[in-house]
This record gives structure tokens, C-alpha cells and sequence, in this order.
């Protein structure tokens, strides 16, 4: 790999990741309690346990949406039929089989997908040119600390940044959609292979080899649109 292509490699890594990425692996672990008991007292009526739930994995929820359709309203409207399709089959996770933030992940994995194949022929008449816009439409999904990092850079700084995401977002639609589920689930739900694994139905052999082509593609792509702009 070139030193250009390693050069966009990384930039799309760290314009992929989650500004709370590091402190979302911490997240999730401190959310592994007694969700079976949460999920039967959502079960039973208990509006307070689903509101729970709901507040814990949304922002997950919606940040895979919107990566994968790179559509702010799609996002919203799927995020909303994601957490229908959980409480409708609550009684089907099994905590012996995995932690329930797999189990959210999976089930929106496969929502897209379905989304993905039923919308087909929309998009290709459709425009993906919406990229990553940080209006107010973003914004209620950012936390407190999100919103006054986002005060921190300079005007110059921030735009710049701003474009760096937009390219990613835009390079990363172009991606092939079994590289770009790899890359969004590692690089930016910050999962560890076993989880994709288990979350793709795939061996952790295939997650690795997805990933790594994934990240080759996107790098090829910015590379390229670096050379049009340029």
C-alpha cells in the first residue's frame, strides 16, 4: 500500500469513528446487567424499563442507520421501526447466546439489509448526495460533552473537519454493502470480531478479511476524489 493510500486509510478511520468511541466500549460494558429481567418487564407493561432501553441503544441505533443509508430522515424513520421490530421480539433474546447490545446490533443489521434490497430500484433514480450535514436535524442525537467539543475548533477547523466526514460519508456509500456493514460495525459500533461475527453470521476469519478490504476500498475511493478536487 502506498504511503497516499495508507495516508487515506487512516483518515477514514479516524473520520469514521465515534467521538465517544473510546469511553462506547466502556459504555457497553457498563450496560451487560440483568437486561433478560429488563426485557420481561418490558414484556409485562413496564413503560419505565422500555424507556430504559431505548435511551441506552438509541444513539447506537440510530448512528448504524445513518451510516449505512447516509440519510438523516431514513435514519430517524428506520431507528423508529428498529426499536418496534425489539419490543416486538423481546422474547426471543437470550442472554446465554450473547449480550443484548449484539443482539439491538443484529436485529438492526438485518432491518437494513431487508431496507436495502426493498429500496433498490429507489435508489437508483435516488440521490446519496445528502452526506454528513451537522444541522439541527443531527443535532438532538449529540450528547452535552459532543456539543461543547464541537465549540472547541476554530471556524477554519471545524469546516474542514466537516468535509473530511462529508467525503467519508459519500466514499463510504460507494463501498460494497457486505465491506461497508464490516467497516461501519467495527470502525464505527467499535465491536470486536467476535461480535461481528456473530452479529453477520460469518466466520471471524471473514470479519477480518471484509474489514480489511473495506477500509482498502474506502481509502481507493477518498484517494480518488482527493485527485478530482486536486
Amino acid at each position: 500500500m502506498g504511503t497516499t493510500t495508507l495516508e487515506a486509510t487512516r483518515a477514514s478511520q479516524a473520520a469514521l469513528a465515534n467521538p465517544a468511541s473510546p469511553a462506547g466500549r466502556t459504555e457497553v460494558r457498563a450496560l451487560e446487567q440483568d437486561w433478560t429481567q429488563i426485557a420481561r418487564r418490558c414484556m409485562n407493561g413496564d413503560s419505565g424499563a422500555w424507556a430504559e432501553m431505548v435511551r441506552a441503544h438509541q444513539r447506537r441505533v440510530y448512528g448504524l442507520c445513518y451510516r449505512f443509508t447516509g440519510n438523516a430522515t431514513d435514519a430517524e424513520d428506520l431507528t423508529q421501526d428498529v426499536f418496534l421490530k425489539i419490543y416486538s421480539n423481546l422474547g426471543s433474546f437470550d442472554s446465554t447466546r450473547g449480550s443484548l447490545p449484539v443482539w439491538i446490533t443484529t436485529m438492526t443489521r438485518n432491518l437494513l439489509v431487508d431496507n436495502y434490497r426493498r429500496t433498490r430500484n429507489q435508489r437508483a433514480t435516488g440521490s446519496l448526495d445528502e452526506g454528513w450535514d451537522q444541522t439541527e436535524e443531527l443535532r438532538p442525537h449529540l450528547s452535552v460533552a459532543d456539543r461543547l467539543a464541537d465549540a472547541g475548533p476554530s471556524p477554519h477547523d471545524s469546516a474542514a473537519r466537516q468535509e473530511l466526514k462529508s467525503m467519508v460519508q459519500k466514499a463510504l456509500m460507494k463501498v460494497s454493502v457486505e465491506l461497508r456493514e464490516a467497516v461501519i460495525l467495527r470502525d464505527l459500533q467499535d465491536l470486536d470480531y467476535k461480535e461481528i461475527a456473530q452479529v453477520l453470521g460469518i466466520p471471524e476469519g471473514t470479519v477480518k478479511s471484509r474489514i480489511s478490504r473495506g477500509r482498502a476500498e474506502l481509502a481507493r475511493l477518498l484517494e480518488r476524489n482527493k485527485k478530482e478536487v486536486m
